[in-house]
């Protein structure tokens, strides 16, 4: 940090903190009196001979070179400039976050110079001399994180303004009347900020698309992939292209690979799912071990580097997963047809395979190109009454034919088997130190107008376990046989947990009886996951679980391999689902180059890759996180005189948040609207204590409410607290 003057004395204006600020925040431009009394609007002749003796004394104190007679530049070795991200607060004040930092510095309203949330920008950082309080300042936008945003217009006589429902977006946007584009009053549209001219309260833009009104299905879907820059249809281009591939099988394409189509081979997937990623073949061999073939989609034979689809396929990254539709990486005649592993289809596919014996124990493994028959198309449901019964008869009301039919006995016998391998498979990894978050998930009935018209939770079993213990297999054996070999590669890396936020996870499951143990590594995983036991079916398990969730680091891309902390792994890849996800088309390529004898690839060039796949992941996650946020608001908006019981999920100055038990929904009840007592808040605790008669409010505690308010358009409910749960 540069030395701040040092105090003077008593006098009517001290204008040294402003002058240096003033020249610290342009540091090629040297000062004279006459311009800083400009720009502190000072015109009188006493303060002007202030500014004069201010700008002496930072002279003196080799803040500021007098470069030349009368006129000032700041100290090189006095320039405190970062470049680093801007995290908006809901409160329009903001924090600047950079890694050559260690903790994130605080910017005030005043100092933010037109930079919105996630805008990289050059920030100066100073003491507040008042409170020695460590600042910052935006100098420079350096680059928008985004220019579009959505929202509803306000249209008057000669112009619009677009308000958003992002609590982090601080301003409306100003829409000049040539720049409507037909958008009418009410509208949800999309506009893209075009400038923000210095002295103007709000930035400019210009409307690119009206997307319906507020409130309606389709307007509110578009808006969240719109929100997060996801389109929702292809390029005509690029559907043209995908559609002149020869998606044929032909002999001379199956001449270059491995043969597997006599082998045993079916698919287990959700029993909605259109494009089937990966199957699993199965074969008994005459020393009595198991050889097991983890078969990919070979996206890669047909999405070929430098094409327009794989351009596409990259600016994408991944496959969106609304609650009413899935926005594909691929267009249609790839993802659902000639690379999805369709039951009784012949298809190209990129195969791991291994032999294992009865101790789950890796004796060989083979990586490359095959070409497989899927036998039979399983749904979770399906798989999972089969191991659970070990019937080869599949009743009516969980088969996807809608009628009873049998399943090969063959087939049986494999399905039972791959259970009882993947069962040993999971005990040692969780031995190992692997952490497991078994998470329920939300899902919707909906009708034919999307609708919804029932809440049900989705929670993993052994057939579920089955599919993800042999695709970790794969996805781990094929990075540790290109990372032992020190060749450039893309992993799926993850962190250890943020201490801070372990020891807070601590102070809150106290409360609870439960604890961590901080010893080692292991001791900590050890304890994450006995845990996670404990609280099954407590009415503290989701407050725990998404707690301990959001104690973990976030797993991401990279070309750096520093291993998988959540799965104890210490090579770990995305190789299994290249439908839907890019890094997974990179990770076969980058196989087949390697097995082919090719030298190590361009880390620099990769890691840019692995860096946009991760963004591309987050604003993914985001939009589906508010699909579900959405869909929850309108199921609720049909049940607003009901009661119900739900736990506290989050306790904040301003109220607490309550999460439905019959189906998750959350909302908010604000605490000026408890009548019942006086609550104040006590943040050690998370709780909300009532001054007159003691009561306590506070995570994890059941109470009774009813809905207040549902707002389709913020996707926000509010809840009116009936009572305690005693």
């Amino acid at each position: 940090m540069p030395k701040k003057p040092k105090k003077l004395g008593k006098k009517k204006h001290n204008f040294s903190e402003k002058i240096f600020k003033i020249i610290a925040n342009n540091p090629n431009k040297p000062f004279n009196y006459k311009q800083i009394a400009a720009i502190l609007e000072c015109d009188d002749t006493k303060s002007r001979n202030e500014i004069i003796k201010d700008l002496k004394i930072l002279a003196s104190q080799k803040l500021i070179t007098e470069v030349a007679p009368g006129k000032y530049l700041v100290e090189s070795n006095n320039q405190e400039y970062y470049e680093g991200i801007i995290d908006m607060t809901s409160r329009k004040t903001g924090y600047f976050v950079c890694d050559a930092l260690d903790d994130d510095v605080f910017i005030p309203f005043m100092n933010l110079n037109h930079a919105l949330h996630g805008d990289r920008v050059k920030v100066y950082i100073y003491n507040k001399r008042s409170s020695r309080k460590t600042e910052a300042e935006v100098v420079e936008i350096l680059e928008r994180s985004k220019v579009e945003f959505v929202g509803v217009i306000d249209i008057q006589k000669n112009f619009g303004f677009v308000t958003t429902a992002n609590a982090k977006m601080y301003t409306d946007i100003f829409i000049p009347k040539n720049k409507l584009n037909d958008a009418q009053h009410g509208d949800v549209v999309l506009v893209r900020l075009e400038d923000w001219p210095k002295k103007a309260d709000s930035p400019l833009g210009t409307v690119v698309k009206v997307l319906g009104k507020p409130g309606e299905h389709d307007t509110e879907i578009h808006a969240i992939l719109a929100e997060y820059g996801l389109p929702y249809d292809f390029p005509i281009e690029v559907e043209a292209f995908a559609n002149k591939i020869d998606t044929s099988i032909t002999a001379n394409e199956i001449a270059k690979r491995r043969d597997m189509r006599d082998i045993l081979t079916f698919t287990i997937d959700p029993k909605d799912a259109k494009d089937f990623d990966d199957a699993l073949s199965f074969q008994v061999l005459p020393n009595g071990n198991y050889e097991i073939g983890i078969h990919i989609a070979d996206v890669s034979h047909y999405v070929k580097e430098g094409t327009i689809l794989d351009d596409e396929a990259f600016k994408r990254a991944t496959s969106v997963y609304l609650v009413d539709r899935v926005v594909p990486m691929l267009p249609e005649v790839l993802s659902n047809f000639a690379c999805s592993l369709r039951p009784h289809e012949e298809k190209y596919t990129f195969s791991a395979v291994f032999e294992l014996n009865d101790k789950a124990e890796l004796v060989q493994q083979w990586f490359g190109r095959t070409v497989i028959y899927s036998d039979q198309r399983f749904s979770y449901e399906e798989a999972q009454y089969i191991i659970e019964t070990k019937s080869d008869l599949i009743p009516a009301k969980i088969a996807l034919t809608g009628s009873d039919y049998s399943v090969p006995n063959p087939i049986v016998e494999a399905v039972l088997k791959l259970d009882a391998l993947a069962k040993i498979m999971r005990q040692k990894r969780m031995a190992a130190g692997a952490i497991s978050f078994d998470k329920v998930e939300v899902k919707f009935n909906l009708n034919e107008n999307d609708e919804p018209i029932g809440v049900y939770f989705k929670q993993a079993k052994e057939a579920n376990f089955l599919i993800e213990e042999f695709m970790l297999l794969a996805n781990r054996k094929v990075a540790e046989f290109i990372g032992k070999q020190k060749k450039t590669f893309i992993y799926r890396i993850h962190d250890e947990p943020n201490e801070d936020k372990l020891i807070g996870l601590q102070s809150i499951i106290s409360k609870f009886g439960y604890s961590i143990n901080f010893k080692t590594k292991h001791t900590i995983s050890k304890s994450l996951n006995d845990l996670l036991v404990e609280v099954q079916g407590r009415k503290e398990q989701n407050l725990v679980d998404t707690l301990a969730i959001r104690a973990m680091s976030k797993a991401r891309y990279s070309t750096e391999n520093i291993g998988h902390y959540g799965l104890a792994f210490d090579y770990y890849s995305h190789f299994t689902s290249p439908i839907r996800r890019y890094p997974d088309v990179m990770a076969h390529r980058l196989l087949q180059h390697y097995l082919d004898g090719g030298k190590s690839v361009n880390e620099e060039e990769f890691e840019e890759k692995c860096e946009h796949s991760t963004d591309r992941e987050i604003l993914a996650a985001n939009a589906e996180r508010d699909s579900v946020k959405y869909m929850q608001v309108k199921y609720m908006k049909d049940h607003m005189d009901e009661e119900f019981l739900g736990v506290i999920s989050g306790v904040t100055e301003w109220g607490i948040y309550v999460e439905i038990i019959a189906n998750k929904c959350e909302g908010m009840v604000r605490i000026r609207d408890i009548k019942e007592d006086y609550y104040v808040f006590d943040e050690k605790q998370y709780a909300y204590i009532g001054e007159m008669y003691k009561g306590l409010l506070q995570l994890g505690d059941e109470v009774y409410v009813k809905v207040k308010n549902a707002d389709l358009v913020k996707k926000q409910l509010d809840f009116t607290y009936l009572r305690k749960n005693e």
